[in-house]
Formats: C-alpha cells, sequence, structure tokens
C-alpha cells in the first residue's frame, strides 16, 4: 500500500512538473523528430485531446525593403505550419496546412508576399476548420485578411479569399470563438491608430457589417484576446516594427467592447520589452479552468529565420492580468 501510495505521489508531481514545463519556453522549440519547429506569429486550436498549433514559416535569408519608414525585414512567404500535441511538450511535425505559391505576384499565397498571424477556429455546424491570416505586400500596402477552409484540423487547407473587413485596413489579427459559437476577427486598422472587432457569419468565412473600432489612437497591434470569468481580456503591443516594447491589456463585458485599457500585463525584469519578446496567442489550458499560457515571439529581426520563442504562464483575476517572466 505504502508502495502505491508513493508512486501516486510521484505521478502526480510528475505531472505538475509536465505543467510547468509545456507552460514555460524560453528560446526555440524542437518537434519529435528533433527539428526546430518553425510556427511564428502562431496560435493554437484544441480539438478531440489534441493541440494543434499553427504558425507562419520563416525561412530563406532576411532582406530589408527598400523605402520604408520603419524596419521592413522580409524572408519569402513560407506558408502556415502545423504541429500537434497531446501535453504542450512534445511537438509532431504535421506538415505545411497552407502551402505558398511561386512565381506569381499576383497571387495572394506568393513568396514575394506576406502570409502573417494565421489562427484557426472549428465550426461544428459546417464540420469545418477556418484560418484566417493577415495578407499583405512587402510594404505593407495591401493590408488584408485572408481565409482557408479544410476537412481536417491540420489541413491541407484551401485558400479561399482575402478580403478588407467592411473595407477596412486589416493588418495584425487573431481569431476568438466565444462560449455561444459566435466568433470574431480582431485586426489593426487604420495604419494601425485602431484595432476593430468584426463579428465574423455564422460559416465564420466572411466578416459581418457588425464591427466596432477600439483602442482608438493608441496605434497598437499583435492581438491576442482571452475569456475569463465572464469578461474579455485584450492582449497588445504597441507598433515598434520588430523591436520589442512593453504590452498593455484592455478588459470588456463584450467582445465588441467598449474596453477599458490597463497598463503592462508583464512584471519584474524584462516587462518593459515583454521579455524580448512580442505577444500572440493567449491558450486556455484544458480541464485547468483559470490556467493560460501567454504566448510570444522572440524577433531577430536581422535574421528572421532564427526567430524563437516565449511562453509563460498567465492569471487573469478580477479584471487583472499577470505575465511574469521568471
Amino acid at each position: 500500500m505504502k508502495i502505491k501510495r508513493y508512486l501516486l505521489f510521484i505521478l502526480i508531481i510528475a505531472g505538475q512538473v509536465i505543467g510547468v514545463a509545456a507552460q514555460t519556453v524560453k528560446g526555440p522549440i524542437k518537434d519529435d523528430s528533433g527539428n526546430p519547429v518553425n510556427a511564428h506569429g502562431a496560435g493554437v486550436l484544441f480539438h478531440n485531446g489534441t493541440y494543434y498549433l499553427f504558425g507562419e514559416i520563416k525561412k530563406g535569408k532576411t532582406w530589408l525593403v527598400p523605402g520604408q519608414q520603419w524596419e521592413d525585414y522580409r524572408v519569402p512567404a513560407g506558408g502556415v505550419s502545423c504541429y500537434s500535441s497531446k501535453d504542450l511538450k512534445n511537438w509532431k511535425y504535421e506538415g505545411v496546412a497552407l502551402a505558398p505559391v511561386k512565381g506569381d505576384p499576383s497571387n495572394d499565397l506568393d513568396t514575394s508576399r506576406v502570409i502573417e498571424r494565421p489562427k484557426v477556429i472549428y465550426n461544428e455546424k459546417t464540420k469545418k476548420f477556418v484560418m484566417w491570416m493577415h495578407i499583405d505586400k512587402k510594404d505593407y500596402s495591401y493590408s488584408q485578411s485572408g481565409v482557408a477552409v479544410s476537412d481536417k484540423p491540420a489541413g491541407p487547407y484551401r485558400y479561399l479569399y482575402s478580403i478588407k473587413p467592411n473595407v477596412q485596413m486589416s493588418r495584425d489579427m487573431t481569431l476568438f470563438k466565444d462560449e455561444d459559437g459566435k466568433a470574431y476577427l480582431i485586426y489593426s486598422s487604420e495604419q494601425n491608430f485602431t484595432m476593430q472587432v468584426c463579428l465574423l457569419s455564422d460559416d465564420y468565412k466572411r466578416p459581418t457589417k457588425t464591427f466596432t473600432r477600439i483602442l482608438i489612437g493608441k496605434k497598437r497591434e499583435a492581438p491576442a484576446l482571452f475569456k475569463n470569468g465572464g469578461k474579455y481580456y485584450l492582449i497588445t503591443s504597441a507598433c515598434s516594427g520588430w523591436s520589442p516594447n512593453a504590452a498593455m491589456y484592455a478588459v470588456a463585458d463584450n467582445p465588441m467592447g467598449p474596453y477599458k485599457e490597463y497598463g503592462n500585463p508583464c512584471k519584474g525584469p524584462g516587462a518593459a520589452t515583454t521579455y524580448e519578446a512580442q505577444s500572440t496567442f493567449v491558450l486556455p489550458i484544458k480541464d485547468k479552468p483559470g490556467s493560460y499560457i501567454f504566448m510570444a515571439d522572440r524577433w531577430n529581426k536581422l535574421d528572421l529565420e532564427k526567430s524563437d520563442y516565449l511562453w509563460l504562464p498567465l492569471t487573469a483575476r478580477k479584471g487583472k492580468v499577470e505575465v511574469k517572466g521568471n
């Protein structure tokens, strides 16, 4: 009996350690074949007991777009990758979920374009997996949201089109699916001076005419929206190119807003630069109410292929958000 109790104690402790390890990442992540995970500006879908990680493929030589007023460093658009995991620690490479196109500059998915911040949600009514992403030209003059669909979570995804939601500029973006099944597209707009929240159609494939303007005049990007205790929390970064800056969070009683702005959720040394990273997603941990992972990118602007990751535990209590770097 003592041996059984001892083994049970060891299993409990091991589970707690695995949980902590899964929620804390600072640097590269490797898949189960030992290869670096290449999934930047990422989002995560939890479906049928499995986490699916989607992100930008950063590969190739980094170059600076001439004539820009900001650090417009680029690599060829590599499409969207997918990895799967049962425990957020061990990752299996599922392949390229959305492949780029080569040699057709007029195509949204051409390697000369920009494919950023892919996010995927599942539609129970249509049984389709729907991916939204930021689609742009190398100088960010296109500023649209693209959409793709698949019958399987890991893809491959079939690209449909890109659009300016309600004829509004759309850059850095994220998706949010609420408990009632409604889904929202959140994106930087109006030359990044505002953000907008747009209700999606019932099949999640199109923006509706229902949208609101939030964080007006604040010039924010890199949105990550999550829900806790009936409130909606939006984490964003300032606009400083590839260089890190201080995060900010805002809180609302409705995903459409209005949002009340608060300060930096990051605490401790490095908080002023989000620990040298930029927000991309906040992941609720399944079966652990109130537990979240703050997911961010640590950009290497001079060699984007060598960019890596920052994942930290996040807490949200009584309208307050906190991310600790150590």
